[in-house]
């Protein structure tokens, strides 16, 4: 007798990937399944519909476990907890102290404290550290690269006066000097002399790394997925290479290395990219052929040292996608890069605070950046469950396709030389590529940020926040050398995706003028209320008091209306055939005194604009600049 389980795929018989996709191309019912379905990702490759076993066969990663080389099930074996992470900037060490043993009573197990170059010494770093105790959390400093070694002493001498066991102690001191040409363009020659000496003053902190891969500028930039990840594995190839050719071990100097990367808002991709990046990380290290130092159950053939390939990630959400308006709106996006970023197996995490485009964050915004932490920990148990990813069609395919794609990017970028071409601003230039596409996308709702280019809050004013705005972009890095505050033309973008809307919006709104847009909505009951509320949002995104209608009976009667309001834009709302009649109508009631524009694109558009009526919004409307050229009539 058959179980019912038998029984019951009895009754389901299995269905083919060509009968799945004949059952697709029949709901289109007639439309282009590649045009319509298949999504052109700007990392270069293709994302199907759906996806089936079959795809991931032959895929090797599939067979790998959690904790086992290369890793990209995650580097831990029987569970996903990460440390959550906070940053205090230090401008007064007992104060920062007390900060630190505050926040760490409420959830955090993670510090990065970063400190001017000119305050380090023993007498401040045992003023920050007091009563904290660094065998139990994560510490992470930066300073100024030419303190950073000086730092390492002083903290080594630090934990043996408190007779603390330096093999427990985890954390970081972020050395990077190729970041800062990224950003700044200064270059300084002896920088390898630095890493090595570090990696030497460090030599007792076995878990404490001291060379950093900075990443997050990448993400902050405006970069692309592979981008990120390609040259991030380039970047950390080039300090691996110099530190071996200087004549340190390459078993020591990879276990030295930290990845901090950024998390965009791509739910699935960012899952897959920290995936690929254990991957392909662990591959380059083996080239190396790391030699493991002492008995461990991980050591592979030939006296190989697999733990050395075990990247360590520290992640951050991005910068690059927080609006000033509509502030709330980044608590999602956060949320869901945190979750990518944890499902991903990530080793500490750091949630940026939501109003960080226009403000220093305060104990409510620090707060909730903790809890959203916290609330995946807590209430979801992300860190109960390695990898719970693993066997996906979808993301293992996607895990296989970025690691593709970046692995490409390195080799391209691993024979010319990172550090050259972040020299020669190569990467740089790129990267601001990417960014202007991404800008460019916006403009033309491609890309969307909910709230800025797209159902924005139609009555929100910037309340103050405009006077702090700039400030917050030039947030003090901790770090007296920064170097220069002027933009170079080889330093990456600086500017956040939402800023042109904003500009736009805060024109607006500081020009003293409310601008009014009227929907002036006539015939096609579906039509005119569909675009009246596409126009709607439209406008909004500039600052405009919307003002929206039922519908009226006549275009006189519409255009009355809207001058008793005092509109100063005229949206005219209807269908395609109704506007040859409409619209001619609406320009003869109008002629200068207001703006008119048709929402839509219809067939008569042509005939129309030989008629004077020249404006005309929809789905292919670049909507930024359109905005910026209403704006320049209207604010004058």
């Amino acid at each position: 007798m058959n179980s019912p389980k038998e029984k019951l795929f009895s009754e389901f018989p299995p269905v083919s990937t060509g009968q799945w996709k004949e059952k697709i191309v029949a709901d289109l019912k007639g439309a282009d399944f590649e045009k319509k379905l298949v999504w052109r990702t700007n990392e270069g490759f293709n994302v199907n519909p759906f996806y089936r076993t079959e795809d991931i066969a032959g895929l090797k990663i599939t067979e790998s476990l959690p904790g086992v080389y290369p890793y990209v099930r995650g580097t831990k074996k029987d569970k996903n907890d990460w440390f959550v992470r906070q940053d205090i900037v230090v401008a007064d060490f007992a104060e920062a102290n007390k900060k630190a043993l505050n926040i760490l009573n409420k959830g955090v197990d993670s510090l990065g404290f970063k400190i001017p170059g000119d305050a380090v010494n023993p007498e401040n770093i045992a003023i920050l550290l007091n009563g904290i105790l660094p065998e139990c959390i994560e510490l992470n400093f930066r300073t100024c690269n030419m303190k950073s070694v000086e730092l390492i002493r002083i903290l080594t001498a630090y934990f043996k006066s408190k007779n603390y066991d330096l093999t427990k102690i985890r954390g970081s001191v972020n050395i990077d000097f190729i970041g800062v040409i990224l950003s700044k363009n200064h270059v300084k020659t002896e920088w390898i002399e630095v890493m090595k000496d570090a990696i030497t003053a460090a030599a007792e902190l076995r878990m404490f790394k001291v060379i950093a891969v900075n990443a997050h500028l990448l993400n902050d930039a405006g970069s692309y997925i592979t981008q990120e990840l390609g040259y991030a594995l380039a970047w950390g190839n080039e300090l691996l290479s110099r530190l071996v050719e200087a004549g340190v071990d390459a078993t020591i100097a990879a276990k030295k290395i930290k990845f901090n990367f950024g998390i965009g808002s791509n739910y699935f991709m960012e899952i897959a990219k920290f995936r690929a990046a254990r991957w392909l990380w662990a591959e380059i290290v083996k080239a190396y052929n790391p030699t493991c130092k002492h008995d461990c159950p991980n050591e592979g053939p030939n006296n190989e040292c697999r733990c050395a390939g075990k990247m360590n990630i520290f992640a951050r959400t991005s910068s690059f996608n927080l609006t000033f308006f509509d502030a709330y709106v980044n608590l999602l996006r956060t949320q869901t890069e945190a979750m990518s970023a944890s499902i991903a197996g990530v080793d500490s995490l750091l949630v940026t605070a939501f109003d960080k485009p226009y403000k220093t964050e305060d104990d409510f915004s620090e707060r909730i950046a903790r809890n959203q932490q916290l609330l995946l920990k807590e209430e979801c148990h992300f860190d109960k469950v390695v990898d719970p990813s693993g066997g996906s069609y979808y993301i293992e395919t996607l895990t296989g396709l970025i690691a593709q794609e970046a692995w490409k990017l390195f080799l391209d970028t691993e024979e010319k030389g990172f550090y050259e071409s972040v020299k020669k601003g190569e990467i740089q230039s790129a990267v601001n590529a990417s960014a202007d596409k991404r800008f460019k996308a916006l403009a033309q709702r491609r890309e969307i940020l909910l709230g800025t280019n797209q159902y924005p809050n139609f009555t929100e004013t910037t309340a103050g926040k405009a006077g702090k705005r700039q400030k917050a972009k030039g947030e003090n890095s901790g770090c007296s050398d920064s170097f220069t505050l002027h933009p170079s033309p080889l330093a990456l973008n600086d500017r956040r995706l939402s800023e042109d809307f904003e500009t736009l919006r805060l024109a607006t709104e500081q020009s003293g003028k409310e601008i009014k847009a009227f929907m002036l909505t006539i015939g096609n009951l579906a039509m005119r209320l569909a675009r009246s509320q596409f126009s709607s949002n439209f406008l909004a995104c500039a600052g405009y008091k919307v003002i929206d209608n039922l519908g009226f009976e006549t275009v006189a009667q519409g255009v009355e209306a809207a001058r008793k309001a005092g509109a100063d834009i005229i949206v005219l709302c209807s269908s395609d055939d109704e506007y040859a009649v409409y619209a001619p109508e609406a320009h003869q009631l109008i002629g200068d005194k207001e703006i008119l524009i048709v929402a839509g694109a219809p067939a008569c558009m042509e005939d129309l604009k030989a008629q004077g009526i020249t404006n005309y919004i929809n789905v292919r409307s670049n909507v930024l600049e359109t905005l910026q050229e209403l704006n320049n009539k209207l604010l004058k």
